[in-house]
């Protein structure tokens, strides 16, 4: 097994034992690991194994005798209380990005989250907690979407095991405009872009040589999920930041491409205040207009953008996404011509 994988088993019967009052014992600990990991099977022998190691790594875990049973328990060195301090600018940082993430609320993160700021609520003396709600009103988070994943929360779970774990994802997952199938995903990694969250992975119906076979599914559009007992392996070769920064937002495409965009001098002010990514140029031309360049890997990552700015935005290239712009805004001249 890999070694990565055993951190993980042995990080979530830490936290098993960390939750039971009153002991486990190995056939118990076992059976909660099979069910939190979504594991096929597991050995006591495996489960004693962890137990040792986590021992010798200076954790206090301790077994007694409880009605002639041997039960394993955290000794009192582990339950020590930690004293928390922050001062009150770091309270104002931690909780800018608690509001910033709250689209995760009910999720794993976002009860971690919420347990940790209680927790400090609690420890903090009132002087530096009355300081910090003094600094909080200079400085409101506004724009964070409404929508949180509190009723998603067993198939972030799922899919989060099936990450950790390189476990195939059986779906029901619904795409724009169609109807909802069952799709098998290897799933790499979720990642939350503007209050949304995606999963980055494959599409484990596609041969492993095809292109754009990894992509951005969007954990709305999951109405269930489990993991199927097969594996997978993350090609060698794939590099996760590369692909998250490869494009602009979660569109992908086969190949990225160079989009030219001419800009008014007040639009030009617009892209460089709010970039569209953090490797575009942006250049003053003789007529004193701006020439942005931007890739992208998908021409749904700009033509939005393009049609947001209306008559100070003009995209030059490529042709193809031009002809794209012109089909879209004769539609909608269609749509609003007199009598509709």
């Amino acid at each position: 097994m890999a070694r990565n994988e055993q951190l993980i088993r042995q990080l979530t019967l830490y936290n098993i034992l960390e939750a039971s009052r009153y002991g486990m014992a190995i056939d118990e600990m076992r059976d909660k690991l099979v069910e939190t990991l979504g594991l096929s099977s597991l050995s006591t022998r495996t489960v004693r194994r962890d137990l040792a190691a986590l021992q010798s790594s200076g954790f206090d875990i301790r077994d007694e005798e409880q009605a002639n049973r041997t039960v394993w328990k955290l000794g009192p060195l582990s339950r020590k209380t930690v004293r928390i301090q922050a001062t009150a600018i770091e309270l104002m940082a931690l909780s800018l990005g608690r509001e910033l993430l709250l689209p995760l609320a009910g999720t794993p993160i976002g009860q971690g989250i919420e347990s940790f700021w209680n927790r400090i609520q609690e420890q903090l003396p009132d002087g530096v907690w009355g300081h910090y709600q003094k600094l909080r009103q200079v400085l409101r988070v506004l724009g964070v979407p409404a929508k949180t994943y509190d009723k998603k929360k067993g198939i972030i779970d799922t899919i989060n095991r099936a990450i950790l774990n390189h476990l195939v994802v059986k779906a029901r997952y619904q795409s724009l405009d169609k109807p909802p199938r069952m799709r098998q995903i290897e799933p790499y990694a979720m990642t939350l872009w503007q209050g949304s969250l995606y999963v980055v992975g494959a599409d484990a119906e596609l041969p492993e040589s095809a292109t754009g076979r990894v992509k951005h599914w969007k954990i709305d559009r999951f109405s269930r999920a489990e993991t199927l007992d097969r594996r997978f392996r993350v090609p060698a070769q794939f590099d996760l930041d590369a692909f998250l920064s490869g494009s602009m937002g979660v569109f992908t495409g086969d190949r990225p491409q160079s989009y030219r965009i001419r800009l008014t001098a007040r639009a030009a002010s617009w892209v460089r205040e709010d970039p569209w990514h953090a490797r575009q140029q942006l250049e003053e031309q003789p007529d004193r207009s701006f020439l942005l360049t931007v890739e992208a890997s998908h021409p749904m990552a700009v033509l939005p953008r393009v049609l947001a700015l209306g008559k100070e935005a003009t995209l030059l290239d490529p042709p193809e996404a031009r002809g794209q712009i012109r089909e879209i805004l004769q539609e909608a001249l269609a749509a609003y011509a007199d009598g509709n």
